[in-house]
This record gives structure tokens, sequence and C-alpha cells, in this order.
């Protein structure tokens, strides 16, 4: 069974494992270990109000009614704690990890996880659950087609229930089967309203693994998974452009002090940090902090 999917929207019956509005410690814990269940193709039973029970005042009853209002809230509870946990990861490496992990554990049906980023215009794997996905995304990107790359490209969601019968990307359907024995595959497009940055990857070794429920959990995931990818590089940006400003100014100060102290020019003065950070194996930024400090050139 093979479809594309484009736009899918959470079910009111997506049934979620996991903790009830316990507070918010509790569910960030429980996050990670709970699963958001139901393949979203069970029978939703008669809508003919005949199997509804009837209203006696009974608790069990009152609950009865209620099951997919209760769902939906422990699913939006559930997403806030994901939510503050991506936010938390410090940076891109363990912000990308973090989602895959969640992935695998609340996406009903999910063995496997992995991100396909694009560096320099060639796919790679730089967070993966376990060896499984990374070998899956390989055989992929020899191929030079899989729906990983087909999210990236065409910009949508691709779902496959059977890859041994799958004719969409016939160089990599059968070669990954043969080597990974994974059966399944839903891969969203991670992107924003500015870039796209690559692609969240879901396997299974059973077929048909991915349901309605999953593919609803699942576009979600993406979603906040492609903002806190944005938001961790941005971060880092940031923090690489704080530090080369303060390394630049370290250094120029050195090369002020150096000049003044021993009546050389600004080139000789560059010239003797770059010998002293060599020859004592430290970075050229050590050396000029050192100089900023006490006026010298430290001992080699």
């Amino acid at each position: 069974m093979t479809s594309d999917l484009t736009t899918t929207d959470l079910p009111a019956s997506a049934g979620v494992a996991g903790p009830g509005p316990a507070g918010d410690r509790e569910v960030d814990r429980a996050v990670l270990t709970g699963r958001v269940t139901g393949s979203g193709d069970e029978d939703p039973g008669p809508v003919d109000g005949s199997a509804v029970p009837a209203l006696t005042g009974a608790a069990d009853d009152v609950r009865a009614l209620r099951p997919a209002a209760d769902a939906g809230h422990e699913l939006a509870v559930q997403f806030a704690a994901v939510a503050r946990a991506l936010e938390s990861e410090p940076t891109v490496g363990a912000t990308l990890q973090r989602i895959v992990d969640v992935a695998r554990r609340i996406v009903p049906g999910c063995d496997h996880a992995g991100v396909t980023v694009l560096r320099r215009g060639r796919p790679e794997t730089p967070a993966a659950t376990d060896d499984v996905s990374a070998r899956v995304d390989a055989v992929q990107y020899e191929a030079g087609e899989g729906p990983c790359l087909s999210a990236i490209v065409e910009h949508d969601t691709f779902r496959t229930g059977d890859l041994a019968a799958e004719s969409r990307w016939p160089k990599f359907s059968g070669p990954a089967v043969e080597r990974t024995g994974v059966r399944s595959v839903l891969a969203y497009r991670l992107f924003t309203s500015e870039d796209t940055f690559g692609a969240l990857n879901l396997y299974s070794r059973q077929t048909d693994a991915f349901g309605a429920d999953a593919v609803a959990v699942g576009t979600i995931l993406a979603a906040h998974a492609a903002l806190a990818f944005a938001r961790a590089r941005e971060r880092e940006q940031i923090s690489g452009l704080e530090q080369a400003v303060a390394s630049n100014r370290a250094i120029g100060m050195a090369i002020g002090i150096l000049m003044a102290i021993r009546r050389i020019s600004q080139e000789e003065a560059f010239d003797l940090l770059r010998a002293h950070s060599q020859r004592s194996n430290r970075k050229l930024r050590e050396i000029a902090d050192d100089v900023v400090l006490t006026g010298e050139l430290p001992e080699a």
C-alpha cells in the first residue's frame, strides 16, 4: 500500500498513553517514555448513537462520553512538554538528537528515526536513534532517491506501507529492504516560512505501520522540530559571532600593547603573537588574553 500525503489534520480520536494533567514536571519526564497509541485505522463503531451508554449519572458513563476530549487534552499537554524539551537543548546537534529520540517514543508504529540535513548541497544524517536509521538514509543518498529526498525536493510528506512493493523509488526500495529489513517509511519536510532544513524520517520493520494517527502526530512533531532546529541554529550563529568579536578585540588589544612596549609595527606585533602561538601550541586568542592581562608575552 502506498500513498502520498500533503496535509493531514489531527483526528479528534487520537489516543495518548502517558500521564494525565498531573503537572508540567511529571509530563516533561513522561514525554520521553510515553507513546501515543492507536493506528488511526480502527473501526470507529456505529455512528447512529446505539453504542452510546445511557446517562445514568455514574462516573464511568460520563467518562465514556468524553474520550476524544480527554485524548486531545493529553496530546496537547504532551506536545507542550516536547516543545520545552526541544527548547532546552544547547546545540543544534543535541536538538536534532532529542527530535529523533522523541519521534521514536511518541509516533505510533515508529521503530527507528533519523534526520536528514543538506550541507553544501549534500544530504547527511547528523542524528539517528540507531544504526538502522542511518543505514536506510545511506541507501537513499547512494541511490539519489527516496522518501526523505522527495520530501525535501518536492515540499511534501511521503508515506509507504511496504517498501518491497514500492515503485516510486526503485533504486532505493529494494536495497533498503534487503539491507535493513525496513518496510514502512514516513518522511516529513522540516521547514519554516523562510527555509527548508531537511527531513524527519520515521521507519518500521512492519508493513503498514503508520496509520492516520501516526501521520497526524508526526506532522505536529515535525513542525515543532523545524522551529527548534531554526532556533538552535540561530543561537549557535550568534554565539559564534560573539566569540569572533571577542577574540578579535583581544587580539587587537594585544597587538596594541606589544606595539607600545616594544616599539614595533602592527605587522611585527601580530607575527610575534602568531609565532608564540605556534611554539606553545596554544590558540592565538589565549596568547592575546595573556598579553592583555600581563602586558607581555607568556613564556613558551
